[in-house]
């Protein structure tokens, strides 16, 4: 079988053409290292909206949230009180055809809706130097982020880092397919993923994109962490300049006739994998 060839770790990268081509020192100025690794979307006082049952509950679980307002029609507020639940605010409550109105007819609310502030947003900076995280290359789709959120949360990822445009808000229908995960997972936005990548690279990370025409298969990469692992939009996959920028690209070997994965599948086998990897012996 072949060997896997990985490329050297870099300590630092050159930038690329389109910025000049200045080569960048081994760690930015601290300033510069925050405006582009790590500085959330300004948001302005946009709330965030989560509703269904898990959602909301893991929302009123975590002393980070501040509410703005919880609707509950008469039945979930039964089972909040049920579930001794202590609510940071009480709830509004309203007929079910209310929340369908607000939400549309195909949202599943199971009878709970909050308006909430958007969580405080990390920087790459502050992430330890330790673990898994997952970096997402301009995936839009809400239900895949919230997906890959929720397997983030399965399998105790440190974070996600994802663009602050190319990418959908932590509201609504992500917050739901993440199924109450964006109370676990910090979220980092960026503005520049090449830098970001950069910027986990000075504190120790691997950066591991998986792309179906990697040479390798990801079972077969000595992995260690810290570890970043990085993954495409649909369609699309890695973009150059972040393939570029990462250590090395794998793929997933799959048995079947289908070779290829959702996202959010790809995501949650590519953490089992790397689970195998770093806890079982070499």
């Amino acid at each position: 079988m072949r060997q896997p060839r990985w490329r050297p770790q870099r300590t630092h990268a050159a930038a690329p053409p389109s910025a000049g081509g200045r080569q960048r020192d081994k760690r930015p100025p601290k300033a510069e290292r925050s405006r582009h690794a790590g500085h959330p979307r300004d948001r302005g006082d946009e709330p965030v909206v989560l509703y269904g049952w898990h959602t909301v509950v893991s929302a009123l679980e975590n002393p980070q949230r501040h509410f703005r307002q919880l609707l509950a029609t008469e039945n979930a507020a039964r089972r909040l009180a049920d579930t001794g639940i202590r609510l940071p605010i009480q709830p509004e409550l309203v007929r079910p055809d209310a929340l369908a109105a607000r939400l549309g007819p195909e949202a599943v609310h199971q009878g709970l809706l909050a308006e909430a502030d958007p969580l405080p947003t990390p920087t790459i900076d502050e992430l330890g130097p330790t673990g898994v995280v997952l970096v997402l290359d301009q995936i839009t789709d809400p239900h895949n982020v919230g997906a890959i959120l929720r397997s983030a949360a399965a399998f105790g990822v440190a974070a996600v880092v994802t663009t602050a445009r190319h990418a959908p808000q932590a509201s609504g229908v992500l917050a739901k397919s993440a199924s109450g995960a964006l109370e676990h997972v910090p979220v980092v936005e960026v503005t520049n993923l090449a830098r970001a990548l950069e910027a986990l690279r000075v504190r120790g990370f691997v950066s591991v994109g998986l792309d179906s025409e990697a040479d390798f298969d990801l079972a077969a990469a000595p992995l260690k962490t810290p570890l970043a692992l990085v993954l495409g939009a649909e369609g699309k996959g890695l973009r150059q300049l972040t393939r570029a920028n990462c250590d090395v690209l794998a793929r997933l070997d799959l048995p079947g006739p289908i070779k290829s994965l959702n996202v959010s599948n790809a995501a949650a086998v590519a953490l089992y994998v790397t689970r195998l990897k770093l806890i079982l012996p070499a």
